[in-house]
């Protein structure tokens, strides 16, 4: 990797830093690097990004940094991803640890959600003395990482790893716990200086066709906590074109079956990572573009969904927009279909205590922003982990 690493121009204003959400500094990181100082860089990329050990693996490399290289204008942009994570994923294996706070500052924070913005959070917050409690209505720390994003795109040693580090920091993590029943935002506030609500978009957002409800169709989220216990049969059909459909859909085609993603719109309109789309059309996944479920039926041991096309159109204001052609029903067996149309917040984990109505409760992560990238909510718990210490008097 020293040879793609030579080849960076260690810009002064480099695009990469200004286009990475956390702004990773890649000039100074790539300048140790290239002189062999490993640890230290990877430390330094450790203490701006906890999560660069998962970013560099997970992240929209297209979109960030290497979508932004200045060599991009010669076609060759470095691959700076790749030698991120040969700096950071080892590191966090091994030697990554964060520092515990010379004294205890007597603050503490409640942080609902045990995703990456929890726990970038929770970190951050330890090593300003400030004691923190982590709850998740999961057994383990992790959100996403843990039980969303599949094996193969992510090895759960990773995820591990984080457990260690809080553990060592003393993070209280309170898993298992539901957040209105087992206890509430108002509750948390009142036995913590501050609370910080950070969990993930966990709730999938339904088509609102006929026979959604049919026993044959899944929701993504809950098949990817637990892809194993799903007989999924023969032929799968995947109802999206997000990260979370390619997921689903690269999952469904290990499984054996044979998969086909049905999307509204076109591959350019597509959100979801581009190189996964091609390593998914690579492993064999097939596509149908400008489709869409209308009605999903059962006829006898048949089950199938009436779809039907659409096209892309241009708004009198210039916006793009897509609308269903009437008059194009055709029919797609299958069986099982998984829908990934979009996720939300359950924002009734509130009780109406919104920040603007409860002094001292702040927002990261999806529970701001609907479903982002990672880095996207590493970012965001930075600016509230400031917020939070400007509130308690000690920024």
């Amino acid at each position: 990797m020293n040879t793609e690493a030579n080849r960076c121009l260690l810009c002064k204003n480099a695009r990469c830093m200004n286009a990475c959400p956390v702004h990773t500094n890649v000039p100074v990181a790539m300048k140790l690097y290239r002189e062999g100082n490993v640890e230290e860089a990877a430390k330094i990329l450790f203490e701006n990004n906890p999560f660069s050990a998962i970013t560099c693996q997970v992240c929209d490399w297209a979109l960030f940094c290497y979508g932004h290289c200045v060599l991009n204008a010669k076609k060759v942009p470095i691959r700076w991803y790749e030698i991120e994570q040969e700096l950071s994923m080892p590191y966090l294996l091994g030697q990554a640890h964060a520092e515990l706070p010379a004294e205890e500052t007597g603050k503490s924070v409640a942080i609902v959600g045990a995703g990456p913005a929890g726990i970038a959070a929770a970190i951050w917050l330890r090593q300003k003395g400030i004691a923190v409690d982590l709850y998740d209505s999961f057994p383990r720390a992790g959100g996403v990482l843990r039980y969303g994003i599949p094996d193969f795109r992510l090895d759960k040693k990773y995820v591990d790893a984080y457990e260690r580090i809080m553990d060592e920091l003393g993070v209280r993590f309170h898993g298992g716990v539901k957040i209105g029943k087992d206890v509430t935002v108002a509750g948390l506030k009142e036995s913590h200086d501050a609370v910080l609500m950070a969990a993930g978009a966990w709730v999938a957002k339904e088509m609102h066709i006929p026979g959604e409800d049919n026993l044959h169709v899944l929701h993504a989220l809950e098949f990817l906590k637990e892809p194993e216990k799903y007989d999924l049969g023969k032929k799968v059909l995947v109802v999206g074109g997000g990260n979370v459909a390619m997921d689903a859909c690269r999952t469904a085609v290990r499984r054996g079956c044979d998969t086909t993603v049905v999307y509204r719109k076109t591959f350019e309109n597509m959100p979801a990572n581009k190189l996964e789309v091609k390593e998914s059309q690579e492993e064999g996944v097939k596509y149908e573009v400008f489709t869409v479920p209308v009605e999903v039926k059962t006829d006898g041991s048949r089950t199938y969904a009436i779809v039907r096309n659409c096209e892309n159109y241009t708004r009198e204001d210039g916006s793009l927009a897509t609308r269903i052609l009437e008059g194009t029903d055709h029919e797609m067996d299958f069986d099982s279909m998984i829908v990934a149309v979009s996720e939300g917040v359950d924002k009734a984990l509130m009780d109406g205590a919104y920040p603007d109505g409860m002094e001292g409760v702040f927002t990261a992560g999806d529970y701001n922003y609907g479903p982002k990238t990672v880095v996207e909510a590493v970012q965001s718990a930075k600016e509230q982990v400031a917020a939070i210490s400007s509130f308690l008097g000690l920024a």
